[in-house]
């Protein structure tokens, strides 16, 4: 029996420490594994270093371990040797080092304090325990002492002092009365962090006689009491009384009255004070101010915050609690006292200390022999702690010497172990606050491999889920493992399998062909060692018919339909759902074995119900809702889908064809108008359904026809104008007989993808185009016009077959045949590929340039031999890039134009070339692999072409008879520029254009300044530059002259506010005028001016019609008209309608003409109905030397039948308001449009 406990505790000291191994030999948790490795002692349990003992018990002092052998136990006491022999109050545990000291029978406790100390060895090594302090529980009686009677005056403060005896550990402090009652505690009276009462101020209820002080022995369980303490308080009145009796009356003053005081602090004294607290511990910190109103205590951190979820505040806010302390918090602590007089301050450096703690601890190591590995021992504190080293117990200096073992500070490092290296190092780091001891051992194993995971394990998992076989291993070394399929299978490799480092095989998806036996095999350099396990692969539960939201009436009847489909292996459970709750314990629900159906339904059993399935693999569920309502009246007709047919039936069954049959389900109001039959094949893909046939709504039986080796079920589908039913339930299945295949696989190709093999692919046949099992397929080839035989291979249901060695790009005969068990399909047909393409071998030879113009070229090549093509040639591809313009002589960078030419081509055009460039190209072959080598480089010279137009041309610094003209250079001037040609010539008031002038510039020139010409006149100009090929495109510009405004002066007229127009007379027809009108009003003086030009004078012989009888009266008519006009415009204005006048023009205004600027009065810019080119601004005149004003209310447009007219000299009008378009000169290709007359304005000055 008592070897039994020991192997059991065995095994639970192992699995202890096995969770530090690092990761150079993971020993899996196996009991059995556990109990045969060797291992070196580990303590498992020992008594805490500081061990304070009640002096009445007996003292245990523990001490546990295990190891492989299992260990013994040795004691020291304060550094020697403690023979537990030799005293007979101590006794050592059964199969354990824990010391039981006997104290109860005679013993004294103060007899056996002392620093103790366990080891525990084995054959592997030695393991010792921290030095454990022990001290008995000691808790004093208070010193007798007499306490005086406190009197105190009313708001001064108090202190009543406790002083309890020193106890170990410290006594817990409080304050009762007699009554045992604990004393009330405020903002005002509170203990102190020492035990003391503090009073801020007292009041005349502070005064009592049985103030004690408790303290509490927690070991001990004992409680000591102070003597009671006596406070009086006096009040100001009572005081005063007493005075006036005992004094005379000149003596008497009286006592002053209860005074306000400004906080003074009790504790701690004086303005700073000093703390030092430990890493991790609770800091503690208190402020107890005296003061009348009662001082209200802040902290804070000077140069900091307090810490955030760390800071509390205690007593009334007079103790700061700062809990796990680290260095951080080490700083400047204020704490203030405040009232209304004034405030108190003390501030309290703490200091942050810290005992040894674990950076890096050392972890048990287990080695192979011949590995290497290091124990790493590092801890910090405050100060920086010493690390020393021990070896079983034995400083490492002073043991015996392991030539694999190097200490290096904090780190043993171990090379090329051996077995005898194993041993239990100790690391020691201390400092002033304290120290740390940890045990780790090395442990180097020699091990044959053994597999953990019992033998023949069966694993089921649900197709198309992960499927996990374990093979759980140990070994020293570490064994590799590796899995096989079968007794004689291969080794799984591929991306299918994922080896976990545990000797876990993981298949991702698990199929119904991935069912079997695998087998796992580890080994190493001392044994090797295999397991079987055996996967079975279930189908997975559906449901094939789920619940369907309802709508039932009260009191009516209601069924849920939850029908399943399961592997015939498996025993699925139903269970049924209300609101995700157990159905109610109602006889009204009925539990069957397909269905749910609940009678007289009741509103209550409105909710969700779910049907789930459990089998011992997997779960399904599905839900429905039921809507419970109250019977309605008659309803409308509903037309809706047509019910699902039922009871479907095969008969006939043949090889080849059944008969299927069925009863419709109730159409609904609308008549079924089709059927639609679909078939699943449960055998090679269940679950799936495909499309037969269909047939009319009147015919409720049809003949299929089939394949062989298919597991076929029906299901028929109705149709009306409404949509589809749902699908009726499956047919029975019908499985067909097995047969040869119908058909050989399609699409046939031979490809090759390297230049040394044939790549043979094809379209597999479906699962049901087999006609039976064991589909494979007979790939036959030869290589074509060579008298060769077929080479045959089988290959399994795959669609490619890859034939090596090949000869580069030769055709090849292909046929691909199916076949199954039965035999095979008919012969198939052949098929032509070719085995890989290489790139091509030669360039193309007499590569020859024959440039046609400045911008097109022609290359020409010979073609390659279509042996060097090695591939089908797909034709040539021309390289093409511009080396440098002949003009610029300027690199820039080289961008490769490139030009394919289909087919056995040995021409090809370049378009798009610059003029006068130089160029490189060279022309490659191309075939379905690539490219083939360049051909040399050909050189080759455009021609000059003519230039693009000048960059642009700008008309500056007019003047009354010179204007300034600047050019740029043609972006591309194609060739060397020869000159410039400027072409200009006047246009008069009519657009009708002057002579053409012509003048050649010198190509260096950048600007011009034409002189002698007139002045207020427009010109325009017709500029391009030249190259010995010719002219390019040109640029046109128009510009005016000044007028010459010294000749005449202002004249002006006072016209009437009311007026939209001014009629101006006396005019000198084809001049040019400037015209300004302005309006004074209480914003002042505004105005704006525009120049125009009158019409041409009248040909001398034309007849004056304005002396002409019929014209005076026609003219008295129209002036009649208008006043009456004007009359029913001012009528309706004043009744805030609009002009007609003004409705038409804005219906018919002409977009060419642009509308005066409101801003600055000026008019819109000239712009060319041709060339569309604005007017610089160095004008003023617009094209259709027209003064608009945009708010005129009236116009004179309506008064014509053009936008364009002419005044007599006496203002009345005369011809056409339309203008006429002149000739472009023969040179030109620009064009103007005729002037405009005057609109309306209010006045002209």
């Amino acid at each position: 029996m008592m070897k039994k406990k020991s192997v059991s505790a065995r095994k639970a000291s192992l699995v202890l420490f096995l969770c530090q191994m690092i990761s150079a030999l993971d020993v899996p948790l196996d009991s059995k594994l556990l109990e045969e490795l060797s291992q070196p002692p580990t303590i498992t349990q020992q008594s805490p270093k500081d061990y304070i003992v009640d002096p009445r018990e007996n003292i245990v002092i523990q001490c546990e371990a295990k190891g492989k052998p299992p260990p013994s136990f040795s004691w020291t006491r304060n550094g020697t040797h403690f023979d537990i022999d030799k005293d007979a109050q101590v006794t050592m545990k059964p199969n354990s080092g824990t010391l039981v000291i006997n104290i109860m029978n005679g013993g004294k406790a103060e007899a056996y304090e002392g620093v103790y100390q366990c080891t525990a060895r084995n054959e592997r090594g030695a393991a010792i325990s921290n030095n454990i302090v022990i001290r008995p529980s000691r808790s004093p009686l208070w010193t007798k002492e007499k306490l005086e009677p406190n009197h105190v005056r009313e708001g001064d403060s108090l202190v009543l002092h406790c002083r309890p005896p020193v106890g170990l550990p410290p006594p817990i402090i409080f304050w009762m009365d007699n009554a045992f009652q604990r004393l009330p505690q405020s903002e005002r009276v509170s203990q102190g962090l020492n035990g003391d009462l503090y009073f801020s101020n007292v009041q005349p209820e502070d005064t009592r006689e049985d103030y004690i002080c408790y303290a509490r022995f927690n070991h001990t369980q004992t409680i000591q009491q102070k003597q009671p303490i006596s406070v009086k308080v006096f009040s100001m009145d009572s005081l005063n009384d007493t005075i006036a009796a005992n004094l005379s009356d000149t003596d008497i003053f009286g006592a002053k009255p209860v005074t306000e005081r400004q906080p003074v602090l009790l504790t701690p004294t004086g303005s700073t004070s000093t703390k030092v607290e430990l890493r991790g511990n609770v800091l503690l910190l208190e402020c107890i101010a005296a003061g009348l109103p009662t001082p209200v205590i802040r902290w804070i951190k000077e140069g900091g915050e307090l810490p955030a979820n760390r800071t509390f505040f205690e007593n009334f806010k007079k103790t700061l609690k700062i809990i796990d302390v680290s260095e951080a918090d080490s700083g400047n602590y204020k704490c203030i006292a405040r009232n209304r007089l004034g405030s108190a301050h003390h501030v309290i450096s703490v200091t942050v200390k810290a005992a040894p703690y674990w950076i890096t601890a050392p972890r048990n190591l287990v080695l192979s022999p011949g590995e290497d590995g290091t124990l790493i021992c590092r801890a910090n504190g405050n100060p920086k702690p010493n690390i020393s080293w021990l070896a079983n117990g034995v400083p490492i200096a002073i043991a015996p010497e392991d030539p694999s073992r190097k200490v290096d500070g904090d780190t043993i490092i171990f090379s090329h172990v051996q077995e005898r290296s194993s041993s239990v190092y100790q690391c020691n780091a201390s400092n002033e606050y304290g120290y740390l001891l940890a045990n780790a051992f090395v442990n180097v194993l020699a091990e044959p491999p053994r597999i953990l995971t019992p033998a023949n394990k069966l694993y089921q998992v649900i197709a198309d889920s992960p499927a996990l076989l374990d093979c759980a291993y140990f070994g020293s070394p570490k064994p590799e493992i590796e899995w096989f399929k079968g007794v004689k299978g291969s080794i799984l490799r591929g991306n299918e399998y994922v080896f976990h480092d545990n000797g876990t095989l993981e298949i991702p998806v698990a199929q119904k062909d991935s069912t079997g036996t695998y087998t796992c095999v580890a080994r190493n350099e001392l044994g090797k060692i295999q397991n079987e396990v055996h996967l079975e692969v279930k189908d997975p539960t559906m449901i094939i018919k789920q619940p369907e939201y309802k709508v039932i009436q009260r009191y009516g009847q209601v069924s849920f339909e939850c029908v399943i489909k399961h592997d015939s292996t498996l025993l699925p459970t139903i269970i049924w759902l209300k609101d995700n709750d157990e159905l109610p314990d109602d006889e009204r629900f009925l539990v069957g074995k397909d269905n749910l159906t609940i009678m007289n339904v009741t509103d209550k059993d409105d909710g969700t119900y779910t049907c789930i399935v459990n089998t011992t693999l997997d779960s399904v569920s599905a839900s429905a809702v039921l809507t419970v309502v109250a019977a309605p009246p008659t309803p409308a007709i509903i037309y809706a889908r047509p019910n699902p047919p039922f009871d479907l039936e095969l008969t006939g069954q043949l090889e080849r064809s059944v008969e299927l049959s069925w009863i419709p389900g109730d159409e609904n109001n609308s008549p079924i108008t089709n059927f639609v039959i679909e078939y699943e094949d449960g055998l090679h893909e269940p679950g799936v359904w495909h499309y037969q046939t269909e047939v009319p709504g009147t015919q409720t039986t049809v003949q299929l026809k089939l394949s062989p080796y298919v597991n076929y079920s029906f299901r028929v589908i109705a149709v009306n104008e409404i949509g589809r039913s749902q699908p009726s339930e499956p047919s029975e299945q019908y499985l067909t007989k097995s047969a040869n295949p119908d058909e050989n696989p399609s699409n046939v190709q031979g490809i090759g993808s390297e230049p040394d093999n044939l790549v043979i692919t094809w379209e597999s046949l479906k699962g049901f185009q087999s006609n039976g099992p064991g589909l494979q397929y007979k790939v036959s080839w030869r290589q074509k016009d060579v008298d060769d035989e077929w080479t045959s291979v089988i290959v399994a249901n795959v669609s490619k077959y890859i034939v090596s060695g090949t000869p580069t790009f030769v055709p090849y005969e292909i046929k691909v045949q199916a076949l199954n068990d039965l035999g095979y399909a008919p012969e198939p047909s052949e098929v032509i590929g070719h085995s890989g393409e290489d790139l091509p071998m030669v360039a193309p030879g007499n590569v020859q340039v024959h440039v046609i113009n400045s911008t097109l070229a022609k290359v020409h090549w010979d073609t390659v031999p279509l042996k060097t093509v090695r591939g089908h040639l797909q034709g040539y591809k021309v390289y093409y890039w511009k080396v440098q313009s002949l003009s610029i002589r300027s690199r820039r960078h080289v961008e490769k134009k490139i030009l394919t030419f289909r087919g056995n081509k040995t021409f090809g055009m370049l378009p798009g070339l610059e003029p006068y460039s130089s160029y490189k190209l060279n022309v490659r072959v191309v075939n379905g692999k690539g490219e083939g080598p360049a051909s040399p480089d050909k050189v080759f010279k455009t021609p000059e072409g003519v230039p693009s137009s000048p960059s642009f041309l700008r008309i500056t610094n007019p003047t009354l008879d010179s204007l300034t003209l600047e050019w740029g250079s043609p972006t591309h001037p194609n060739g060397v520029l020869t000159s410039y040609i400027l072409k200009f010539q006047p246009i008069n008031n009519t657009h009708e254009l002057g002579p053409l002038v012509e003048i050649r510039i010198p190509a260096n020139e950048s600007s011009l300044i034409l002189k002698n010409l007139n002045y207020s006149t427009r010109y325009k100009f017709y500029f391009n530059a030249q190259t010995s090929v010719g002219s390019g495109s040109q640029i046109t510009e128009e510009a005016i002259t000044i007028m010459d405004e010294g000749k005449e002066d202002w004249k002006k007229e006072i016209v009437n506010g009311s007026r939209s127009f001014f009629v101006l007379k006396g005019l000198t027809p084809g001049t040019a005028y400037k015209v300004r009108v302005g309006a004074e009003g209480l914003s002042g003086f505004r105005s704006s001016e525009d120049v125009f030009e009158t019409g041409p004078a009248m040909a001398s012989r034309q007849v004056d019609i304005a002396t002409q009888g019929w014209f005076i009266g026609l003219m008295c008519a129209v002036a009649l008209l208008i006043l009456i006009l004007l009359i029913v415009c001012f009528i309706r204005r004043n009744k805030g309608g609009k002009y007609p006048v003004k409705e038409k023009e804005d219906a018919h205004a002409d977009p060419e003409i642009q509308p005066m600027k409101e801003d600055d009065g000026t008019f819109g810019e000239y712009s060319d109905a041709e060339d569309h080119k604005p007017l610089k601004k160095g004008s003023r005149t617009p094209s259709d030397r027209t003064v608009k004003k945009e708010d005129s209310d009236d116009s004179l447009v309506d008064y014509g039948e053009g936008v364009n007219g002419q005044f007599n000299e006496d203002g009345s009008f005369i011809g056409q308001y339309s203008g006429k378009k002149e000739k472009e000169p023969a040179e030109g290709n620009e064009s103007s449009e005729a002037p405009s007359p005057v609109n309306a304005m209010n006045s002209f000055v």
